[in-house]
């Protein structure tokens, strides 16, 4: 009798010990809430041969990377540790070769990208024309790039970079905020005289 008195005991504290735990279930991985700014825009007309509106909350540097290509420019996003690169070419009868380039700078991001959106950018009365293309992907390194041209004189290609490991899911917010920013760069654009 002792012995089944003790067994059940044993059992009722296993029972016990073990009911007290909450069934564990996994959470889901949570970001960093990111406070956007406002938006406003600061006029860009230097002597290149280009000018736009661009945002408040960014600064222009040189390319340091191309310190001989003096108009290409850096527009740097520091609070989002982004920077969209303007590389700025004139345009003497090689045109096809800048499109090709840019669509196989596009191209280069296929394998780690689940969907690239292209769209056109169509401005006949200040004569810009060209395509922006969204890549969508965890891994893609630039999820937005385009390139405008007059077709006579004037080409410009640009590439948003971030400074981070890409995780494009967590950076979707950044990524379409700024995406805003840029089709605002584009819709204010202007070509310049040029004395090519």
């Amino acid at each position: 009798m002792k012995t089944i008195i003790n067994t059940m005991a044993i059992v009722l504290v296993m029972v016990l010990a073990t009911a007290c735990h909450e069934d564990y279930s996994p959470k889901p991985r949570g970001y960093f809430r990111i406070d956007m700014p406002q938006k406003s825009y600061n006029k860009f007309d230097t002597t290149l041969p280009y000018k736009f509106e661009y945002p408040v909350y960014a600064t222009i540097t040189g390319d340091p990377y191309a310190p001989d290509q003096k108009n290409w420019i850096n527009v740097n996003f520091p609070s989002f540790k982004a920077v969209l690169h303007l590389s700025y070419e004139p345009v003497n009868n090689n045109l096809d070769q800048y499109l090709n380039d840019a669509h196989t700078l596009v191209s280069k991001h296929i394998p780690k990208a689940e969907a690239i959106y292209d769209s056109l950018i169509y401005h006949p009365e200040k004569k810009i024309y060209g395509l922006a293309f969204r890549i969508e992907g965890m891994g893609a390194a630039s999820p937005y790039q385009f390139y405008v041209t007059d077709s006579v004189k004037h080409y410009l290609r640009g590439a948003l970079y971030f400074n981070i490991r890409p995780n494009n899911d967590s950076l979707a917010p950044v990524i379409s905020f700024l995406e805003q920013d840029i089709d605002h760069m584009i819709n204010t654009m202007e070509w310049k005289a040029t004395p090519y």
